[in-house]
């Protein structure tokens, strides 16, 4: 690709995207691709299918670097040997099992879900049926209190059913964050761990598809094509350590509903931009 001052310009308004609408339930994969049908990257499809999925790396990195102290499993005490933080392990192991059905769906079919489903039409609709769900949980959970409150307090079984959840997040314009969310809300999981909890299963899940997608691009960059990508998730990092602190402060406060009224308002913009104008 030929790089220019316009280039990286596009490259670091995408990175902000990403870093903005990862972590937030509102889709980013959804939003990446509609701000490609206005801001195009002169490059290959290849390089830009890559690009979308491995930029999100960044956004990963700051999970990793403001959760390192509840992620990390081990304890280090002055000279000593390091100690096995037991609750950390145990929270891994469920993120493991959580992780086996999207694993699954995402290997048998996420090459027909890249032909077929990555399409205006597709964004539009998750975007408006899981705003409608946001909105529909959060108000059925106005009428109870949630069971499971901290982090460590998640079952094996709850992580499993929210693992199915995240199976609906194969689906362009869905929202990985937000499809386990509104799984761990059903499951009477509270915001706060419903949040953490996304925030560890996000790790490998990103790690496994950006080294899928890397390994069928392959990793003979163009000198221009490492500077894109070192861009583009330098960004997604900074920007993503903010927006992480203002959810988890935002949700300590509110609910979800505003993020179900965004995605609705945005799924019918896209409908009246994008679609009809087709």
């Amino acid at each position: 690709m030929i790089l220019n001052y316009l280039e990286i310009l596009k490259v670091i308004f995408l990175g902000i995207v990403e870093g903005i609408t990862e972590w937030l339930p509102i889709s980013s994969t959804g939003h990446m691709l509609i701000v490609d049908e206005f801001v195009q990257l002169k490059a290959t499809a290849a390089f830009k299918e890559m690009f979308f999925v491995v930029i999100q790396l960044g956004a990963i990195l700051a999970v990793v670097v403001l959760f390192w102290e509840k992620m990390f499993p081990f304890q280090l005490k002055d000279k000593q040997k390091p100690a096995i933080k037991k609750e950390t392990v145990f929270i891994w192991l469920k993120v493991v099992i959580a992780c086996i059905p999207g694993a699954l769906v995402t290997i048998l079919f996420d090459n027909y879900i890249e032909a077929h489903f990555r399409t205006p039409e597709v964004i539009a609709a998750a975007l408006i049926v899981y705003g409608i769900a946001f909105i529909f949980v959060e108000h059925w959970n106005e009428k109870r209190i949630a069971r499971t409150k901290e982090l460590s307090d998640i079952t094996c079984y709850t992580a499993f059913m929210i693992g199915l959840f995240q199976v609906l997040s194969i689906i362009p314009g869905t929202s990985r964050s937000g499809a386990t969310i509104i799984g761990a809300l059903l499951l009477g999981v509270s915001r706060v761990a419903a949040a953490e909890f996304t925030f560890f299963l996000a790790v490998p899940v990103m790690f496994g598809l950006s080294a899928i997608k890397l390994l069928k691009f392959g990793f003979a960059f163009t000198s221009s094509e490492q500077i894109v990508l070192c861009v583009g998730m330098a960004v997604a990092f900074a920007v993503s350590i903010l927006v992480i602190k203002f959810l988890m402060n935002f949700i300590r406060r509110h609910d979800f509903k505003a993020f179900g009224w965004y995605r609705i308002i945005l799924g019918i913009l896209v409908i009246l931009v994008i679609v009809i104008p087709r």
